[in-house]
């Protein structure tokens, strides 16, 4: 497995090779790597970073949509982010997409999905006013691109003016400009013979075009486009689903993906992926993949964004996994730093893509037993654009009646402690916060910069103090001394004294960031703040019960239970008492305002509100003091309802509960309509 020191080392060698890759394609048009390779390389920083969190940063390219814009170029700034797409590489990990999306929001389950094929080309933005084009932009960093509206006029499948009524008063048009595979070809003869650099891919070709300083140019280049979003700003928009989007994108004039097609449930789309992969060779343009989006745009506002970068409501299928045979020897489980048994297989080594591979994820212990591996076997190992491999099932053919079913671990390989496994989960934990196999990992975690940002405290400190006995969790820290330290090799007395001084700042630190150094099941940095506005101090939160937890909007049952457990383990409580005897700070200093016109008032935001999104209505409950609630209960003060409320306006009904709509919202937090 993987040592700490080589996961750093391999992390920072990873962005500098993506930066790079990212700077040439967006900016440069001129990749050195294929997107196959591109997407390699991305997933193993992600499965990385996942693995150990301590390292993820913001500047990190996980964070980040695209490349800076060019300096040669206008800058726009977008209105909304432009966002990228998570991908899936197989049926299971698009069946995952789904069930992470349904534990937020369970009416995604029969919601409805759209699908169209994923066009290979160069991302832009459109700001129509009134129904005129005003400005185009590429993606360029997702916030900001570079303004080549002139370019953007010579596509004919751009509209100057829209056709029909019914526009929003200001809205952006997403969507992507292509060069169709006999236009690539012919630019690329006629360039060949003027003796100049011919284009990798029609791709490069077409985000090269874009951004000619003469439009000529990039007339006589015949791009295309097909629009896929709108993302209105100002105004009424009559869309709610995405398919509708589509309809409306085509009735004011704009080209859309011709193969999209609406599914009533996910499983209609997996079985449709074989006939979509099966025609992508045969399409006029370049396409790796098809996009999967939920197709009710209220539920899209429920799902929200992963970490400012990917809708979680839309995901990219991508093909042509790569694929080897070998035997797994053995199935062995590490143990994560919140607890999690992860299994994992021993291969005989294999290269697959390019790459010898000795290891291989088996996920959890359900899909072993689904998938009946056992050690012993021949199995199918899959990449797929990942590092780090995945069984895709055994050559049962194979088997002679030596290998030896999988038996999960009723208790935790290092510590021993009875292992347990919450409902409705696939991961079996070790609840002991103090276990060795996950107390490194855990010091690290909570030392990193994006937790308590104790500075040079990283690996090798860690384990330093830890085999020397000065520490033994993470409440430890706070007795350390310089005279402790510059006994051991490699401290002097000024490094000793900035460590200490480094510890004793970690005091400061707001609550959110202490819950996210804690590293309770299931709760990231995001979780944490979430948790830390609403329950501002750390007593508040050790008193609440699953039902007030799983109220804040974004939390749910399941993180809900996952916090209560965590308070409740009697080995967890007394860490977190240490730390408070310790001096650690326990409150969030940005915590929801406990004043305002809505103070102590619980509201639901149900369906398309005619000028805000869900998020801004949201915030303009939170800064009035008042609290936006996922569900409808008997404590919910009012319900703001708009277009295609749905089961939250009912139940509100059922219950009596207040109906209002966005101009009365408004009203009462005190801003104009």
């Amino acid at each position: 497995m993987t040592t700490p020191g080589d996961a750093a080392r391999r992390v920072e060698a990873l962005r500098e090779q993506i930066r790079r890759a990212n700077h040439l394609y967006h900016v440069q048009d001129a990749p050195e790597i294929s997107d196959a390779e591109y997407d390699r390389l991305f997933h193993e920083l992600r499965v990385l970073e996942s693995a150990h969190p301590e390292l993820l940063t913001a500047d990190s390219p996980t964070q980040r949509v695209g490349a800076e814009p060019s300096s040669s170029l206008r800058k726009h700034s977008h209105h909304r982010p432009m966002l990228s797409l998570a991908n899936a590489f197989s049926a299971e990990e698009l069946a995952a997409w789904e069930e992470r999306n349904v534990r937020l929001n369970p009416d995604v389950r029969g919601g409805g999905y759209t699908a169209e094929i994923k066009i290979d080309g160069a991302a832009v933005n459109l700001t129509y006013a009134r129904g005129r084009l005003i400005s185009g932009a590429t993606r360029g960093n997702g916030v900001v691109g570079e303004e080549v509206t002139p370019n953007l006029r010579t596509i004919d499948d751009v509209p100057i003016e829209l056709r029909g009524r019914d526009h929003p008063a200001l809205m952006e048009i997403r969507g992507e400009v292509y060069l169709a595979a006999t236009a690539f070809r012919k630019l690329n003869a006629r360039r060949e013979a003027a003796g100049e650099p011919t284009f990798a891919n029609p791709r490069n070709a077409a985000a090269g075009s874009l951004r000619q300083l003469d439009p000529k140019v990039t007339r006589s280049r015949r791009l295309r486009m097909f629009a896929f979003h709108i993302e209105p700003i100002e105004g009424p928009f009559s869309a709610t689903t995405h398919h509708e989007t589509l309809e409306l994108l085509t009735a004011w004039g704009f080209q859309v993906e011709p193969h999209h097609r609406r599914f009533e449930t996910l499983e209609q789309v997996q079985e449709a992926i074989a006939g979509y992969e099966a025609i992508l060779s045969e399409l006029p343009f370049e396409a790796d993949g098809v996009v999967i989006k939920v197709d009710r745009r209220d539920l899209q506002e429920d799902l929200g964004v992963v970490g400012g970068r990917e809708p979680r409501w839309a995901i990219a299928r991508k093909f042509a996994p790569e694929v080897a045979v070998t035997r797994l020897k053995e199935i062995r489980v590490n143990v994560g730093r919140t607890g999690a048994l992860n299994p994992y297989a021993v291969l005989e080594p294999v290269e697959v893509g390019g790459v010898t591979v000795s290891t291989a994820t088996l996920h959890n212990e359900d899909l072993i037993a689904q998938k009946d591996i056992r050690e012993g076997d021949w199995v199918e190992v899959m990449r797929a654009g990942e590092v780090i491999p995945q069984v895709i099932g055994p050559l049962r053919e194979r088997r002679d009646g030596s290998e030896r079913p999988y038996a999960p671990l009723e208790e935790c390989p290092i510590c021993h402690t009875p292992s347990v496994r919450p409902p409705d989960e696939a991961a079996r934990y070790c609840p002991n916060a103090s276990c060795p196999g996950r107390i490194f990992e855990g010091i690290v975690h909570y030392a990193a910069r994006e937790a308590m940002d104790i500075r040079g405290l990283g690996y090798e400190r860690v384990r330093q103090l830890l085999d020397a006995e000065l520490i033994a969790d993470v409440s430890d820290l706070y007795r350390l001394t310089v005279a402790d330290l510059v006994r051991l090799d490699r401290f002097a007395e000024q490094s000793a004294s900035q460590l200490v001084a480094a510890i004793e700042a970690s005091k400061a630190r707001p609550l959110s960031l202490l819950l996210f150094g804690l590293g309770i099941r299931h709760v990231g940095k995001n979780l944490a703040q979430l948790l830390a506005r609403a329950f501002p101090t750390l007593a508040a939160l050790r008193r609440a019960g699953e039902g007030e937890l799983a109220d804040v909007p974004g939390v749910g049952p399941t993180i809900a239970a996952a916090v209560v457990e965590f308070f409740g383990n009697a080995a967890n409580a007394a860490l977190v008492d240490r730390l408070i005897a310790a001096g650690v700070a326990t409150e969030e200093p940005n915590a929801a305002p406990r004043g305002g016109p809505l103070a102590g008032a619980v509201y639901v935001i149900t369906g398309t509100l005619p000028n805000l999104s869900r998020a801004e209505a949201g915030a303009a409950i939170e800064r009035a003091g008042g609290r936006v609630a996922g569900s409808v209960s008997k404590k919910t003060t009012a319900v703001v309802a708009g277009v295609e409320a749905g089961g939250k306006l009912d139940r509100a009904r059922q219950l009596g509960i207040e109906v209002i709509d966005e101009a009365e919202l408004l009203r009462r937090v005190g801003s104009a309509p």
